[in-house]
């Protein structure tokens, strides 16, 4: 479905809308040279525009979409959005002072009653929204003020309020309304968003209209931006890298990002129950395999990129002999057909991964010839759908990509993926010692404190072994003559920003 043929029609009726509300308007600077319209590829995208669902939140902040009153830097900091500013007070609970003039795309202006209502209704729906101090509620002192309190005590709420699950939002009759610098013009779904300037936002007459395409593999991402169907490809699998190298028309930015690759061990499997056969095979899978795999990035050395300082310190262990004699004590028998049993049942596992994160595909050979040389036979799968896989708990290994520390902060996803019944621990994992951790986390004030704690849950995890950290990896964008100005940062947390498609 192509979507050219109302832009030009909704982009006048926006334009003439701000004409009309001039007066509750922000200044719009005067025109400028606009790229022409631009195509972006990913592997991902919004599975629906309402942001308490799911990771909608997520999607539509990173596709330009929606806002946060609190956002995260191209350095890491975090800096007020919608918000200007938050203060702690004497009985624990936070004032929140909203930016002036600032806009839903409708010229709504953003005041304390819609962000509360917005966001108190997220802190139902969405479990995410509860993960790093329980329930917020937010109440509009007066249109420009809110007081939110927390369920659990925090020092950090500005770093919350940047978490991808609380983007504000005006709830119409139709779909919800957002204030970022793009405006939805038509969605659909699981394939494409199509989106023009939000003529309510700052420099409006600055942006293109931009349309995502949502690709699901890279290598169809790789052809499509050779043959010039897409601007921007977001994401390309280094072994496409070749096919670019000396195009004048077309360049490929390599960089860092604050993502995880990890493996999922399912501790309600019946053989990965056993804490010997999850450390066994965290130890026989080499990190340095798996770089050289990708032909990027660093070998993990915990929850957290090493530039963090909560991250963990390396490097992982890799001894195969280790873990052959866990395997040994836990029963496991080396079989004549080189793989083990026990009582008869033989040491077969299943290993997921998901075409959205290309690595992971690349990713599933490497473990599994290191997984055969222990005695354990491998089946892999890969699925489109890696949030129902994981969430069902039908799987037994499963490769996945995570930025661990969205926020700038480590509680999220120590909270969200491994404490006790946590909406999304796809282990199954459960440890008094390390609930107890992150209890100590969430009310730490002191960042010292923060840091020794972030750290003493790494240890627990890996010592018990949910999970294998593997990667922090490089991604790879590819960018047409139209985007040569572009710089990826926040991993893909922000890839459409307000200067996106910007005459350079």
């Amino acid at each position: 479905m192509t979507f050219h043929s109302s832009r030009s029609s909704l982009r006048k009726r926006l334009l003439m809308s701000v004409i009309c509300a001039a007066a509750l308007m922000m200044p719009l600077q005067a025109s400028v040279a606009v790229a022409d319209d631009v195509t972006v590829g990913q592997t991902f995208l919004a599975s629906g525009l309402d942001p308490a669902q799911g990771s909608n939140g997520w999607a539509l902040v990173t596709h330009g979409i929606a806002e946060q009153l609190f956002r995260v830097s191209r350095h890491g900091e975090v800096v007020p959005n919608l918000a200007s500013s938050a203060e702690q007070q004497a009985d624990g609970s936070w004032l929140v002072t909203l930016a002036a003039d600032r806009f839903f795309s409708d010229g709504t202006p953003v005041t304390a009653e819609l962000v509360a209502a917005a966001l108190n209704r997220t802190g139902e729906a969405n479990a995410s929204a509860r993960a790093t101090a329980g329930r917020l509620t937010f109440e509009a002192l007066d249109s420009a003020t809110l007081r939110v309190t927390s369920e659990q005590p925090t020092p950090i709420l500005p770093s919350i309020l940047a978490e991808w699950a609380f983007p504000i939002y005006l709830e119409t009759e139709g779909d919800p309304l957002f204030t970022g610098p793009f405006a939805v013009e038509q969605f659909d779904a699981g394939t494409s968003i199509a989106m023009v300037p939000n003529a309510f936002y700052a420099d409006a007459d600055g942006r293109p209209d931009v349309t995502i395409r949502r690709i699901a593999d890279g290598q169809s991402m790789a052809l499509a931006f050779a043959s010039g169907e897409v601007d921007m490809a977001f994401n390309l699998p280094v072994e496409t890298l070749s096919m670019f190298e000396g195009d004048e028309d077309r360049a490929v930015t390599s960089f860092p990002v604050a993502y995880q690759y990890m493996m999922w061990m399912n501790t309600s499997s019946p053989a990965l129950s056993d804490v010997r056969v999850r450390r066994a095979i965290d130890l026989a899978v080499n990190r340095d395999d798996l770089v050289l795999a990708a032909r990027a990035g660093q070998p993990a050395t915990g929850a957290f990129a090493a530039a963090y300082p909560f991250a963990a310190e390396g490097p992982l262990p890799h001894d195969p002999e280790a873990a052959a004699q866990l395997l040994d004590d836990a029963g496991w028998a080396m079989g004549s057909d080189g793989v083990r049993s026990k009582d008869g049942e033989r040491l077969e596992l299943t290993l997921w991964a998901y075409p959205q994160r290309p690595d992971l595909v690349t990713f599933q050979p490497v473990i599994r010839a290191a997984l055969s040389d222990l005695g354990i036979a491998v089946t892999t799968q890969v699925t489109e759908s890696p949030g129902d896989v994981a969430g069902s708990g039908a799987f037994d290994l499963f490769l996945w990509a995570q930025h661990t520390a969205p926020a700038g902060d480590p509680g999220l996803f120590l909270s969200l993926f491994f404490e006790t019944g946590s909406a999304r621990n796809y282990s199954a994992w459960s440890s008094e010692a390390y609930n107890a951790t992150i209890e100590a986390l969430r009310t730490a004030i002191d960042p010292a404190e923060r840091i020794a704690l972030a750290q003493q849950a790494q240890e627990l995890i890996a010592e018990d072994a949910p999970v294998a950290f593997l990667v922090t990896p490089e991604w790879h964008v590819g960018l047409s003559e139209r985007l040569a100005g572009y710089e990826p940062w926040g991993s893909d947390y922000y890839v459409i920003r307000p200067d996106f498609g910007a005459a350079q």
